[in-house]
C-alpha cells in the first residue's frame, strides 16, 4: 500500500495550477466555446472506447508527479470530425492509497486529463496538442477564473499542461516510456 505525506498535496497543488491558469480575456488561446464543443467530441469517444464513464476499464496505477498525484494512464487513437489522433487519457484520483483507490475507483475519481493529438496546423508550436482536463462526470473542468480548461491550456504560461509537458523528454510532450510511436 503506498501512502503520502499528505494526501491532499496532489489536490492542493493541481488547484494551485487551475487557479494560475487565468488568462485576461483577450488572449483566449484555450477555453473558448469551440474548445469546449471539441472537447465534448472528444468525451463522447472516450466514454465510446470505454476510457471514461461508467463503464471505463481500470489499469494498474502509478504515482505521478504533482499535479496529477495517484492515476491510471491509456493510450489509445479516436477519431474526432474525420481526423485521427493519438490519445493520452490519465485519471487522476484523490489518493495515493492503491487500495484505497481500487475499492473506490469512481468515487476518488478527481479529474480526467487529456491530450489528444489534432491535425496538422491545430499548433505545430506544440506538436499539435489539444488538452483538456474533465470533471468525472464529463464536463469540462474550470479554473478558478471560469475559464475552460479546454484547448491550447496555459499556452504561453509558466505552469500548466504545455509548460510542463514541453520539457518532457523526446519531442511528443509524453513522459511515459509507453509513448504512442
Amino acid at each position: 500500500m503506498m501512502k503520502v505525506k499528505s494526501m491532499l498535496a496532489a489536490s492542493a497543488l493541481f488547484a494551485g495550477f487551475v487557479a494560475s491558469t487565468a488568462a485576461p480575456a483577450q488572449d483566449m488561446m484555450f477555453g473558448t466555446e469551440a474548445d469546449a464543443g471539441y472537447a465534448a467530441l472528444l468525451w463522447s469517444a472516450m466514454v465510446e472506447k470505454n476510457l471514461a464513464g461508467p463503464d471505463a476499464v481500470h489499469s494498474s496505477l502509478a504515482l505521478g508527479t504533482e499535479p496529477h498525484g495517484l492515476f491510471e494512464v491509456f493510450y489509445a487513437s479516436a477519431n474526432i470530425d474525420g481526423h485521427t489522433g493519438e490519445l493520452v487519457v490519465k485519471r487522476n484520483y484523490g489518493t495515493a492509497d492503491e487500495d484505497e483507490v481500487a475499492a473506490n475507483y469512481d468515487g476518488l475519481l478527481r479529474a480526467i486529463t487529456v491530450m489528444f493529438r489534432r491535425e496538422d496546423g491545430y499548433d505545430a508550436d506544440n506538436k499539435n496538442w489539444f488538452w483538456t482536463m474533465f470533471m468525472p462526470d464529463g464536463t469540462v473542468g474550470k479554473n478558478e477564473a471560469g475559464m475552460q480548461l479546454a484547448g491550447r491550456v496555459a499556452k504561453g504560461m509558466d505552469v500548466g499542461c504545455l509548460a510542463c509537458h514541453s520539457a518532457a523528454d523526446g519531442d511528443d510532450y509524453i513522459f511515459t516510456s509507453n509513448a504512442i510511436k
